[in-house]
C-alpha cells in the first residue's frame, strides 16, 4: 500500500507497530512491509511509545490494545498528547496469534 505525493512520487507509508507478543509484533511488521509499508520503529509495550513517535513520526501506528505494562490505551493517550490528530489503529485482541493458541 502506498500513498502518491505527486504525480512523479510515490510515498511508502510509514509506521510504528506495539505488541507485547515478540512473535506476533514480528509477523505482523513482516506482513506490513510485504503490503509495501516502511516499518520506522516497534514497541514492546506502551511506555515507550510516546518518544518513539516523537522521533520517528510514522503516517500511522498499529497498537495493541492489551498489554501487561502501559497497555495500548495508556499509549494512546500519550501519542494524542503529541499529535491529537495522529492515526492509531487499535489492534483487536481476536487478530493476536497469542489469543489464538489455547
Amino acid at each position: 500500500m502506498t500513498t502518491l505525493a505527486n504525480k512523479n512520487e510515490v510515498k511508502q507509508i510509514t509506521a510504528i507497530v506495539v505488541d507485547d507478543d515478540i512473535d506476533t509484533l514480528d509477523v505482523f511488521c513482516e506482513y506490513l512491509e510485504l503490503s509495501q509499508f516502511r516499518i520506522v520503529g516497534k514497541a514492546y509495550n506502551g511506555e515507550k511509545v510516546a518518544e518513539l513517535y516523537s522521533k520517528s513520526k510514522p503516517d500511522v501506528v498499529f497498537l495493541d490494545v492489551m498489554m501487561d505494562n502501559y497497555d495500548g490505551i495508556y499509549a494512546l493517550e500519550q501519542i494524542r498528547k503529541i499529535n491529537p490528530d495522529a492515526m492509531v489503529i487499535m489492534v483487536p485482541l481476536i487478530l493476536q496469534k497469542k489469543h489464538l493458541r489455547s
